[in-house]
C-alpha cells in the first residue's frame, strides 16, 4: 500500500495551495480518506475527511478556507487549502480509513506546508 502527497511548500499569508494524494495497494472507492497535518512542536490532527461516498467534514479552524474531494477514477484525494495563515503551517498527511477516524489504516510519508506572514 503507497499514498504519496505532493503539492506542498512556501507560501504567503492569504496565498492557496493544493496537495494530492495518490494512493495504491487498497480499493480506493471503497476508502474513506483523510488529511491530517502536524504543526512544529505540536501534535497530529485529523483536519478534513471524505467519505467513500462524499460526504466531507472539517475541523472548525479549517472550515471554509480548505476543501477535500477526491477522484476515484485517478485513487487521488486532494486538499484544496486558500486564505492560507501562518498557523496552517504543518507537515500534511495523507491517511486511508476502512474504520475510525481516530485510527488510519494507512498513512503517506507527509508533505510540509510552510505560510510566511
Amino acid at each position: 500500500v503507497q499514498l504519496v502527497e505532493s503539492g506542498g511548500g512556501l507560501v504567503q499569508a492569504g496565498g492557496s495551495l493544493r496537495l494530492s494524494c495518490t494512493v495504491s495497494g487498497i480499493d480506493f472507492s471503497t476508502a474513506a480518506m483523510g488529511w491530517h497535518r502536524q504543526p512544529p512542536g505540536k501534535q497530529r490532527e485529523l483536519v478534513a475527511g471524505i467519505t467513500s461516498s462524499g460526504t466531507t467534514n472539517y475541523v472548525d479552524s479549517i472550515r471554509g478556507r480548505f476543501a477535500i474531494s477526491r477522484d476515484d477514477g485517478n485513487n487521488t484525494v486532494f486538499l484544496d487549502m486558500k486564505n492560507l495563515k501562518p498557523e496552517d503551517t504543518a507537515v500534511y498527511y495523507c491517511t486511508a480509513h476502512s474504520g475510525s477516524w481516530r485510527y488510519p489504516d494507512y498513512w503517506g510519508q507527509g508533505t510540509e506546508v510552510t505560510v510566511s506572514s
